[in-house]
C-alpha cells in the first residue's frame, strides 16, 4: 500500500513538489527568471515526478540543474530523442535522471521529469530563462509568470501530438510560491504594478532607477503573476553590444559580437493627428464552451463572453465611415455574419449589433484554423488594407500550424490578438500578433477587454508604414548578419527588435550607424542611431547572445518545405546546431541531467507521481487527474513500457456506444481525459454533438446537445452537477447595463446621437427636461449628440481610452454640418448635466 503522507492531490497522491521559488531581475527591458523547484520524497519508494507547467512563449530557456545533497548536476542540450533515450536508460539503469523538454506544437509549455528520486531524498531544480518584455499600450513593460495551465484543444485531423498535464482548481495547489523582482534601469523606475498583492516598493539608490519588490505574504497561487514596470521616459531607441564567448570559434554566433536593437519610431504630429478612414476589419471572436467561464476568479465578475459582446459594440461604433467589416465567430465549427466583407453603414452595423447581442459561448471547441484560412481565402478590397482581430482565451493544441497559416497570408494584412483569461497561451497570442505584424495584448485580472482592444483599434487606424528598410553602416572589416526576421509593420511609440551578429574587427573606427527607413503617408522618413561598437552589455550570463539564439531558433522552426508542409530535415539539424551551441531549448532538444556520482542504484519499479498545476474558472469537482494537452496520445513509461490513459467517463462511454450503434459512421473525436475541467470538457462533448447531429434527432444526444447550446425549453430543476454547470455565471442581458455602454449603444454609425427618450433615461434625465433646455436655434441631433459628449467628458472620463475614437467620430459629424448653435449647445449641456466641459475638450 502506498504512504500517503505530505501534502496531497485531491485524489490522495503525494506531491513531491513542496515549493516554488521565483527570482526575477530586469535590467531596462530584459528579464532573466531563476525558478528553483524544491522536491522531497516522503514515500517510502522510489518515485518519478513529472511536472507540466507554462512558460512565456518567448522565453529562451538558457539553463537547468539539478541538487541532490551536495551534489549539483548541470543538464546538457542535447537532440530530444537522444536526451529523451539517456533519460530512460539512466532510470533504467537505477541511476537518478532529469529531463526537461520544449512541447513539439507550443513553444510555452514545458515537460519536467524527475527521475529515480529515492525514499527520504530532496532535490531542487535550478530553472533559468530570460525574455525581452512586451510594451503595453500605457508605455508599461509587462512581465507575466504563468501558473495557470488550462487543458489546450486539439481539433480533429491536426498536426501533433500532446503532452500529459495533471491540473487541479487554482486555488488547491499543494505547493508553495515565493516570488522577488529587481528592476534596474538607466532611467527612474517610476512605480510598479502588479494583479496580486506587493509588499512597498523599495528604492536602492537616491536616483530611484534600482529597485526592489516581492509578493505579499499570503499569497495564493491561483492566478498568473503579472507585473507592469513603468519607466521614466522610457522608450528611447538603444543598440546594446555584448562580445562573444572566449573560449567559442569566432565566425560562430556564440563567437561573434552581437547587437540588440531597440526601435522606438517617431512619426510627424501632422500625419497621426489624422487616423485611417478605410480599411477592412475582421473580428474574430471565441465561441468555444471555455469562453462562458468568469475572466477572473473575482466573484461577480463578467464572463469571457459578455465581455467579448460589449467590446464589439465598442468596436462597431468606433469604426470609421467608408471602411468595410465583418464578424467571424468559431468553436469547433465557424460562422460569419456576411458572406464577405461589407461597407460600414448604419443598416449593416444595426444587422451586426443584432447577431452580436445574441452571441453565446455555444460552438463547441477552440479550432481556430479554419476561420483564419476562410478569412485568408476572401480576396483584399482594393484600397482597404486588411485587419484581423482574433479574441481568444487560447486553449489550444495546434499553436504552431495555426502561426505557420498567419505567416503564410502575413503580406496581405495586420493582426492584433487578444487573450482572455488566465492561461491563455502565450506562444498562440505573441504569435499571431507577430507573425501578423500587429500587436498583442492580455486581459486577466481586473483587466477591462474594452481598454486595451480600442488602444489597439488605434494602432490598427495608424497610417500603414510601409517599404521597411534596415541598413547598417559599419566600419571596414565588420560585417553583420541579420538573425531576425525582416520589419513588416512598426507603431507610434511601440517598440520593435532587431538583433544581428557582427563578424570580424575594425582596427579603425569604434562606432556604427543604423537607418531606418520607410515610407509613411506616400512620404519617405528615416531614424538613424548611432552607436559605439565596444560591448555595453556584461558577457557573464551572455544574456544577448540567447535572445540571439532564441530569435534564430524561433525563426528556423517555423520554416516549412514546399511539398506536404513537413519539417525540413536540414532545417531541424540547423535548430538542434543553435540549440546546442548556445544552450538554448528548442522544440528539437531538450535538456538531460544524469547523476553519475550516486552510488547505489534505486531498486525496484518507480512510483509515477504527476505533479498539479493550477487550472482557472472551473468546479471543484473536477479533481486531479491525467489530461492531455493536445488531445493525441502522451509519452507515460511504466515498468519500461509505453501507455496511454484509459478514457472512463460517461460521456466516453456514451460516445462510443453511439459510434457502435451507428456502425462508425458518426466522426469521433479522441477524448482528452476521463476529468477534464469543465470548460474543455465541454468543448470536447459539444464537437462530438456537432458531427452527431445529423444522425441523430433526438435520443440520448439530445438532451445533452440541447443543454449545451443553451437550450430555451424549460426543464425540471436538477441537483446533478453537469457540464453546463461547470462555472458561476453572471447573467448577460441582450443589450448593456453599464450606463455609458447603454449610451454608446445609441449612437448611429455616422458618429451622432437622436433625440430620444431613451437617451434621455441614460443621462439620468426626463424627455421633458432635455427639451427644455435645448437651445431653440439647435437642430435636435446636434443638441443630443453634444449632450452625449459633454455627459462622456463629465462623467466616464476615467473610461476615455474606451470612447476616444466614438467621440471624435462625433465631432467630426459636428464639425462637418457647421452648425451654428454648437457654442449654446455646450453651455447649455453643461447646465443641464451639471458639468464644466469646455468646447475645446470636444474637439470642436
Amino acid at each position: 500500500m502506498e504512504c500517503c503522507c505530505g501534502l496531497l492531490t485531491a485524489e490522495k497522491q503525494p506531491v513531491p513538489l513542496k515549493g516554488i521559488e521565483v527570482e526575477l531581475e530586469v535590467k531596462d527591458h530584459v528579464a532573466t527568471v531563476v525558478s528553483t523547484l524544491h522536491y522531497e520524497n516522503k514515500e517510502d519508494k522510489a518515485i518519478e515526478a513529472v511536472f507540466v507547467f507554462p512558460l512565456p512563449g518567448d522565453a529562451a530557456v538558457c539553463h537547468f540543474s539539478a541538487k541532490v545533497g551536495q551534489t549539483e548536476i548541470v543538464a546538457e542540450v542535447k537532440e530530444k530523442q537522444k536526451a529523451r533515450d539517456e533519460y530512460d536508460d539512466a532510470l533504467s539503469s537505477g541511476q537518478q535522471a532529469f529531463l526537461l523538454e520544449e512541447s513539439e506544437q507550443s513553444s510555452d509549455i514545458f515537460s519536467l521529469s524527475v527521475g529515480s528520486l529515492p525514499p527520504g531524498e530532496s532535490a531542487s531544480i535550478r530553472l533559468e530563462y530570460i525574455i525581452e518584455l512586451a510594451v503595453q499600450a500605457d508605455d508599461a513593460l509587462r512581465f507575466c509568470l504563468p501558473a495557470v495551465l488550462n487543458p489546450r484543444y486539439q481539433p480533429q485531423g491536426s498536426e501533433g501530438g500532446g503532452v500529459q498535464v495533471t491540473s487541479v482548481p487554482a486555488s488547491q495547489v499543494p505547493y508553495s510560491l515565493s516570488f522577488s523582482a529587481r528592476v534596474s534601469s538607466p532611467r527612474q523606475v517610476s512605480k510598479i504594478d502588479s494583479n496580486c498583492s506587493l509588499e512597498p516598493l523599495q528604492y536602492l539608490n537616491a536616483e530611484q532607477s534600482q529597485a526592489v519588490v516581492k509578493l505579499a505574504a499570503g499569497h495564493k497561487f491561483d492566478r498568473d503573476v503579472e507585473l507592469l514596470i513603468y519607466y521614466k521616459d522610457a522608450h528611447q531607441p538603444a543598440a546594446v553590444v555584448e562580445a562573444g564567448q572566449a573560449p567559442a570559434k569566432p565566425g560562430t554566433l556564440m563567437g561573434d559580437a552581437v547587437v540588440m536593437l531597440s526601435v522606438y519610431p517617431e512619426f510627424p504630429q501632422a500625419v497621426m493627428s489624422s487616423l485611417a478612414s478605410s480599411g477592412e476589419f475582421v473580428f474574430l471572436l471565441d465561441r468555444s464552451g471555455s469562453m462562458d467561464c468568469l475572466i477572473n476568479n473575482i466573484k461577480k465578475s463578467e464572463t469571457r463572453i459578455s465581455s467579448a459582446r460589449d467590446t464589439l459594440l465598442l468596436l462597431l461604433k468606433s469604426l470609421p465611415m467608408g471602411c468595410y467589416f465583418n464578424i467571424y465567430s468559431f468553436g469547433s465549427r465557424f460562422e460569419h455574419i456576411f458572406p464577405t466583407s461589407v461597407e460600414y453603414s448604419e443598416k449593416t452595423m444595426e444587422e451586426a449589433l443584432k447577431k452580436v447581442n445574441e452571441f453565446q459561448a455555444n460552438l463547441g471547441g477552440t479550432a481556430i484554423f479554419q476561420p483564419l484560412k476562410h478569412i485568408y481565402n476572401q480576396p483584399c478590397i482594393p484600397s482597404q488594407p486588411r485587419q484581423v482581430f482574433v479574441f481568444t482565451d487560447g486553449e489550444v493544441g495546434n499553436t504552431k500550424e495555426i502561426l505557420n497559416l498567419v505567416k503564410k497570408n502575413s503580406t496581405s494584412h495586420r493582426c492584433f490578438s487578444f487573450g482572455i483569461g488566465e492561461g491563455a497561451s502565450t506562444a498562440l497570442i505573441d504569435g499571431l500578433a507577430k507573425e501578423g505584424g500587429g500587436h498583442a495584448q492580455f486581459i486577466t485580472g481586473a483587466d477591462r477587454m474594452q481598454a486595451k482592444v480600442m488602444q489597439s483599434l488605434q494602432f490598427a487606424l495608424q497610417p500603414t508604414v510601409k517599404d521597411i528598410l534596415v541598413k547598417w553602416d559599419l566600419p571596414k572589416g565588420v560585417s553583420v548578419t541579420v538573425l531576425s526576421p525582416p520589419l513588416t509593420s512598426i507603431f507610434q511609440g511601440q517598440r520593435s527588435l532587431i538583433y544581428v551578429q557582427l563578424t570580424g574587427q575594425s582596427s579603425e573606427a569604434t562606432d556604427g550607424c543604423v537607418s531606418v527607413e520607410y515610407s509613411l503617408a506616400g512620404h519617405p522618413y528615416q531614424n538613424q542611431l548611432h552607436f559605439a561598437l565596444q560591448p555595453t552589455e556584461e558577457t557573464g550570463r551572455l544574456t544577448i547572445h540567447r535572445l540571439c539564439a532564441r530569435t534564430l531558433i524561433r525563426c528556423l522552426e517555423t520554416k516549412e518545405t514546399e511539398r506536404g508542409g513537413q519539417q525540413d530535415e536540414t532545417v531541424k539539424v540547423q535548430v538542434v546546431d543553435v540549440s546546442v551551441q548556445s544552450g538554448v531549448s528548442s522544440s528539437f532538444t531538450a535538456f538531460v541531467a544524469i547523476n553519475k556520482a550516486s552510488k547505489e542504484a534505486v531498486q525496484g519499479p518507480l512510483l509515477r507521481r504527476n505533479i498539479p498545476t493550477p487550472s482557472i474558472n472551473y468546479k471543484a469537482y473536477y479533481r486531479s487527474r491525467p489530461q492531455q494537452i493536445g488531445g493525441a496520445m502522451c509519452r507515460q513509461q511504466i515498468g519500461g513500457a509505453m501507455c496511454r490513459p484509459m478514457p472512463t467517463s460517461f460521456a466516453c462511454r456514451l460516445m462510443e456506444g453511439a459510434k457502435k450503434k451507428s456502425k462508425g459512421s458518426i466522426p469521433m473525436i479522441k477524448m482528452r481525459s476521463p476529468t477534464l475541467p469543465a470548460a474543455s470538457y465541454c468543448d470536447s462533448i459539444q464537437m462530438t454533438m456537432e458531427n452527431a447531429d445529423q444522425k441523430f434527432e433526438g435520443g440520448i444526444f439530445h438532451s445533452l446537445k440541447m443543454r449545451m447550446r443553451g437550450s430555451k425549453k424549460k426543464s425540471a430543476p436538477s441537483t446533478r452537477k453537469s457540464a453546463d454547470s461547470c462555472v458561476e455565471k453572471t447573467l448577460a442581458s441582450s443589450s448593456p447595463t453599464d450606463p455609458w455602454l447603454q449610451l454608446v449603444s445609441l449612437q448611429k454609425a455616422s458618429g451622432s446621437w437622436e433625440l430620444k427618450p431613451t437617451l434621455a433615461a441614460v443621462l439620468g434625465k426626463t424627455s421633458k427636461e432635455v427639451e427644455k433646455l435645448k437651445p431653440a436655434s439647435a437642430n435636435e441631433n446636434v443638441w443630443a449628440t453634444i449632450l452625449a459628449l459633454v455627459w462622456l467628458h463629465g462623467f466616464k472620463s476615467d473610461a476615455e481610452v474606451e470612447w476616444k475614437l466614438l467621440a471624435r467620430k462625433a465631432a467630426s459629424w459636428l464639425l462637418s454640418l457647421n452648425a451654428p448653435s454648437v457654442t449654446d449647445c455646450v453651455v447649455a449641456a453643461n447646465t443641464l448635466l451639471g458639468c464644466n466641459v469646455q468646447k475645446d475638450t470636444l474637439g470642436l
